[in-house]
């Protein structure tokens, strides 16, 4: 198993394993899980949304979690680490700078930057600074999967391209407003669009903001919700 992280922090964590892995995480809570099957041009792809930020994607005999946290309920789901720290403590672990590219598995990932512009702690002290943290896109075969991470509307994700499937944090005041994340996704046009990290937030208005766009918008109840 390889585990690729954000560098140093694990602001958006990605851990990669065999399908054949059994579930070491579980939780008691009920889940409203649901999967989406997209076909590309090297098979089918299995996207469940699971808890917050927790998303597991399924292709090619492999399983990729994005940020698994123990809060979601994994009962049945083949997962690949219990937690993903620091990279100098999760052992076997590789680091992408902003940028970096590297195939695992035979999936392309590609980090890209995430950051605030605006928000922080105090006036030159952002939650993230540039440079620090990743989101990601991961390729299968001709379908490019983006993960925003923890950003608001930066000119890096304005400028992506090619994106077929994006899944957008929208959880303020680190990440961004439904609004914000509706303006930067109507610059780069992703042809499938899932709310996640959304805790507090109403996805309705994001939908709402892309009417009339080329752009699906999938909301999907996340676990522990009505």
């Amino acid at each position: 198993m390889l585990r690729i992280t954000a560098r140093c922090i694990p602001v958006l964590a990605l851990c990669l394993a065999s399908g054949a892995l059994a579930a070491r995480l579980g939780a008691a809570n009920p889940s409203n899980r649901q999967a989406d099957v997209v076909k590309t041009s090297s098979g089918e792809l299995r996207l469940t949304p699971l808890y917050h930020g927790s998303v597991m994607l399924e292709a090619g005999g492999h399983v990729i979690h994005v940020d698994p946290w123990s809060q979601a309920d994994y009962t049945g789901i083949p997962a690949g680490a219990d937690t993903l720290n620091c990279a100098p403590a999760c052992g076997n672990v590789e680091t992408l700078s902003n940028g970096e590219r590297k195939t695992v598995m035979g999936i392309d990932i590609e980090a890209v930057a995430m950051y605030n512009l605006v928000q922080g702690s105090a006036p030159g002290k952002p939650y993230h600074h540039k440079g620090v943290g990743n989101g990601y896109i991961l390729g299968f075969g001709d379908t490019r999967v983006y993960f925003s991470g923890d950003t608001e509307c930066i000119p890096e994700m304005k400028a992506l391209k090619n994106i077929r499937i994006a899944f957008i944090a929208m959880n303020p005041p680190r990440t961004m407003s439904t609004g914000e994340a509706a303006q930067c996704v109507k610059a780069f046009r992703p042809a499938i669009v899932y709310p996640y990290h959304y805790r507090g937030s109403n996805t309705q208005e994001f939908a709402d903001a892309l009417r009339g766009m080329p752009i699906e918008v999938r909301l999907r109840k996340l676990e522990g919700e009505p």
